[in-house]
């Protein structure tokens, strides 16, 4: 990893999980998912994540084969950047799966690889950890404790612990949607000798603005230990990025003060309340890519909300939950934004694809 990416990847960015543009046909949109790479790009975001939960786990299936093209045409629209950019591949599944991910993650540029422990239920802790050494010598690794009802699985301290101390280990991204589980991977990390070492992300798109504003004291050997919530890696990030990219700024600038804005921790709520339109919080996140795609349809962004999988698609209600926090939260989207600059995104990459 360059120097340049791995300060910006300490001090903290904005990374949002690239969703999959595709046609009614479902196939690969190649014009709209450049697109969307551009717009995150023109949002001001720090990286992006590619391969990810948002961009469909499907994309693997030897029937769809579309884990290299969405790869490298997310790594190709980030060649011309004159800025440090991090670039971060969704690495999952057995581990010969995982270690040919890497390589090819790393062969396309990439500068970490997201490591998902899901659907790994055969797997001791002992032997994911064994995975993720292999892993983190071909290419840097990005931790990732993903929510047990989206395809995680529940790990101890102990396994956060010794994760912290594998030396290719550079972030975690805290993905949890629980407060005890998010404290055991801090408290793992300070208690590690590479606490210093790993930056953490917040991935609990249920409570972004607090988890930024925390400052973690762990008691380590009679000493205290600081610990920051950096930046983050989200799919809520996927959708409205200028306003986050707005706010995120806003937060780093008060990090360290002594007292916190009360309308930060308002605008935490607020957020939370979009995330869960968004989400499909109460069906139980069945409806979250559909939704996250549903935001940027109505953008003008993507064609659809279509998912690779057609039973995958928006719940009973969450259109009209949708348009609720459109209109009630109107300081949060950046349809402006979009509107302005969509058609040179759109035309840009259908000359690129041509």
């Amino acid at each position: 990893m360059i120097d340049s990416v791995k300060r910006l990847l300490h001090k903290g960015t904005v990374i949002p999980a690239h969703p999959l543009a595709l046609t009614a046909e479902r196939k690969l949109d190649v014009e709209r998912q450049r697109a969307l790479t551009k717009y995150y790009i023109a949002s001001g975001a720090g990286g992006i994540a590619v391969g990810v939960h948002t961009t469909q786990f499907e994309i693997r299936d030897s029937s769809i084969n579309l884990f290299e093209p969405v790869l490298r045409l997310a790594a190709e629209e980030t060649k011309k950047l004159l800025r440090p950019f991090i670039k971060v591949a969704g690495i999952c599944g057995h581990q010969r799966q995982a270690l040919e991910e890497a390589r090819l993650a790393k062969d396309l540029g990439y500068d970490l690889g997201l490591v998902s422990n899901g659907g790994l239920s055969g797997y001791s802790e002992e032997e994911l950890l064994e995975r993720t050494r292999q892993i983190s010598e071909i290419i840097p690794v990005f931790g990732f404790y993903l929510q047990p009802s989206v395809g995680g699985r529940s790990l101890s301290y102990h396994f956060w612990k010794e994760f912290a101390e594998i030396p290719g280990v550079m972030a975690i991204k805290l993905a949890p949607f629980n407060r005890y589980q998010t404290l055991d991977v801090v408290r793992a990390v300070c208690h590690s000798s590479r606490s210093n070492e790993i930056a953490l992300y917040t991935g609990n798109d249920d409570n972004i603005i607090a988890d930024l504003l925390t400052t973690y004291q762990i008691p380590v050997d009679g000493k205290m230990i600081e610990k920051k919530i950096v930046g983050g890696l989200l799919g809520h990030w996927a959708v409205w990025t200028k306003k986050a990219v707005e706010y995120f700024n806003r937060v780093k600038e008060i990090q360290d003060k002594e007292e916190v804005p009360k309308e930060l921790l308002t605008l935490g709520i607020e957020i939370t309340d979009a995330n869960a339109a968004f989400f499909d919080a109460s069906h139980q996140f069945k409806g979250c890519i559909a939704g996250i795609n549903e935001v940027l349809r109505r953008q003008g962004l993507l064609s659809g909300n279509w998912c690779l999988d057609p039973e995958e698609k928006v719940s009973p209600g969450q259109m009209e939950e949708i348009t609720r926090v459109y209109e009630d939260y109107p300081h949060l989207h950046d349809d402006e934004f979009v509107r302005k600059h969509i058609q040179d995104w759109l035309s840009d990459s259908k000359q690129m694809s041509t």
